[in-house]
């Protein structure tokens, strides 16, 4: 995940809106100057962003971002949030548990979170990547400490916040799988600004493979 923890908050309230209504809370996000023990909620509506900061009961609206650019939709299906879904062990080998419980903690289905962390890592919780990508999900370190996660080659660290990113790309784009794929590779930013997947040679070939995995194991 090539994104830099300074341009998160930006690159995902960049992205098309969710419905009214929609959130996500994210504790101490750097730059952004909240208190500890405070919390950022992003709000979308059909037409705006707003990043609110909580301070026990006091509320303050940060910055609202509209943005006129949209994208097209093509939510891939419920399997995507099937946090229960059976998973081959063998997929997962010694991280079978840690994937069943990140998947049920955040929503999201299992079998996805094994399909890219076999494309990201190989399965190799101490892989780093020519660009400083870190463990099972290729974490950055910059990513990782947005995520929260002291050390990303702890594998429970890890899968638990490489499964939050993707269940907020989930999210974010509708359940479109393509984008939520390319945005974990790419940036969210990189897919509103091509207003879907990059033409980057690397990011459509991960996009592919991920998905052919995923698919396998829906069968």
């Amino acid at each position: 995940m090539k994104i830099r923890a300074s341009l998160i908050l930006l690159s995902l309230v960049a992205v098309a809106p969710l419905s009214a209504g929609s959130k996500f809370v994210a504790s101490d996000v750097p730059g952004a100057k909240v208190p500890p023990g405070g919390k950022i909620v992003i709000r979308n509506t059909t037409s705006s962003i707003t990043a609110v900061q909580f301070d026990g009961n006091i509320e303050r609206a940060l910055v609202t971002l509209r943005s006129s650019r949209s994208l097209s939709y093509r939510p891939y299906g419920p399997s995507l949030f099937e946090s229960s879904a059976p998973f081959n062990a063998s997929s997962s080998g010694p991280y079978h548990a840690i994937i069943r419980e990140a998947a049920s903690t955040h929503g999201v289905d299992p079998r996805l979170i094994v399909a890219v962390a076999k494309r990201e890592s190989a399965m190799n919780p101490r892989a780093v990547s020519r660009v400083g990508a870190q463990g099972l999900m290729q974490l950055m370190p910059a990513t990782a400490a947005f995520l929260g996660i002291a050390d990303s080659f702890d594998p429970r660290q890890n899968v638990f916040a490489g499964t939050r990113y993707l269940r907020m790309l989930l999210d974010t784009f509708r359940g479109d799988l393509d984008m939520t794929l390319a945005a974990y590779n790419a940036g969210p930013g990189a897919v509103q600004k091509y207003r879907g997947i990059p033409p980057y040679r690397e990011t459509r070939a991960y996009v592919t493979a991920v998905r052919t995995e995923y698919e396998r194991s829906l069968r």
